[in-house]
């Protein structure tokens, strides 16, 4: 969300006395302002900058971004696409849903497979282009699409998480079809891409997480007949990767989705497409612990067309029903904190959204 070396900045930005028809509100100083417009909701900005041209410039220019980071002040919003009108965000909290602008991008991005994360305030999406693979990312502080710089080798199918500004990549796929075990991180305050030390192993349609500071690489195939039980994780201190066997034996086939992870206060947690179970990951045994069963069907689309993600304390499950009304979407979210009942999850259903087929085609979550 950019350095919070520049909060002095924001406090003096049109800095005025109580009362002066600068300020911001009147009766208050403008820091006291500034501590109470942080508090504004995300999905009220768009109406607060039309308020005069001082929010604007104060949202425009990301000052109350950079003071709600400053702040401890955080939200998440879930980015969805799951039709061909778009990207949609959906706020857990209010329950609004907000559609994003189209992305400018040619018909072959357009019609391409796409993998998405969000990292920082921005939202990216990876897809390809009639000659190459390409980036699109959303800011969500100036409202709009830009095309992203390319990471230093172009990949997809690729593992991927965000902790922050910052995210990594690693393993996929090149232009080739060559399977890749280098890896990248994304900076989202600079904008750009740097190399990290290559993995131990090669590996497509892998997935990835961070937890207890490290990142994570699991599951995926590193040809097209060679599943992946082994895990992987990169310490930033050391800048090493170190192979840990056996973390995902389920065992990836070509035709299923990468496994459908999530991290919550460090907790890890995977999705068993066979059975449509939740199990829980223990790290000092490195093994896995049924807790209880999903509320959609993971199983009819091999783990495709379902979204699996931690959101703040919640685990949220993003998925397509088909009843009375027609076809839908429904998020269901579980708190693992709230524990399991008899071997039951209490799912709570955040929002149904019909007429939206039953496909998730790409999920992020975003805190900020």
């Amino acid at each position: 969300m950019g350095s919070l070396g520049g909060d002095n900045d924001v406090r003096s930005r049109g800095r005025s006395r109580v009362g002066s028809s600068d300020s911001l509100l009147p009766a208050f100083h403008d820091d006291v302002a500034l501590n109470c417009l942080a508090w504004v909701r995300l999905s009220d900005y768009v109406s607060l900058a039309r308020v005069n041209r001082k929010f604007n410039s104060l949202i425009k220019h990301g000052d109350l971004y950079k003071l709600r980071k400053q702040m401890g002040i955080l939200e998440h919003w879930v980015y969805v696409v799951c039709d061909p009108r778009g990207w949609e965000a959906f706020d857990p909290t209010t329950k609004k849903w907000m559609k994003l602008p189209k992305i400018p991008c040619d018909e072959c991005f357009k019609h391409s497979d796409k993998e998405s994360l969000a990292v920082g305030s921005e939202l990216l999406v990876f897809g390809r282009e009639l000659m190459e693979f390409a980036i699109w990312k959303y800011s969500l502080v100036r409202r709009n699409w830009i095309k992203c710089h390319s990471m230093n080798l172009p990949r997809c199918l690729f593992a991927s998480s965000s902790s922050g500004s910052i995210a990594v990549v690693a393993g996929g796929s090149d232009k080739n079809g060559n399977v890749l075990k280098s890896a990248e991180l994304y900076n989202s305050e600079l904008g750009n891409w740097e190399h990290l030390p290559d993995m131990n192993s090669p590996r497509k349609l892998c997935s990835g997480f961070f937890m207890d500071g490290k990142f994570y690489v699991i599951g995926g195939m590193s040809s097209p007949t060679e599943p992946l039980t082994c895990g992987e994780k990169y310490d930033f201190q050391t800048k090493e990767w170190k192979k840990i066997e056996g973390m995902y034996p389920n065992e990836n086939r070509a035709a299923q989705a990468p496994p459908l992870v999530a991290v919550v206060d460090n907790q890890l947690y995977a999705v068993e497409y066979l059975t449509n179970m939740v199990k829980k990951y223990n790290k000092e045994t490195n093994n896995w612990k049924v807790l209880g069963r999903l509320p959609v069907r993971a199983d009819s689309s091999n783990g495709w067309g379902l979204a699996f993600k931690a959101c703040g304390d919640q685990l949220l499950v993003v998925g397509g029903q088909r009843g009375p009304e027609g076809e839908g979407i429904v998020l269901n979210s579980w708190r693992p904190n709230s524990g399991v009942n008899g071997g039951a999850l209490f799912w709570e259903v955040l929002d149904v959204k019909e007429n939206a087929g039953v496909f998730v085609y790409n999920c992020a979550v975003m805190g900020c």
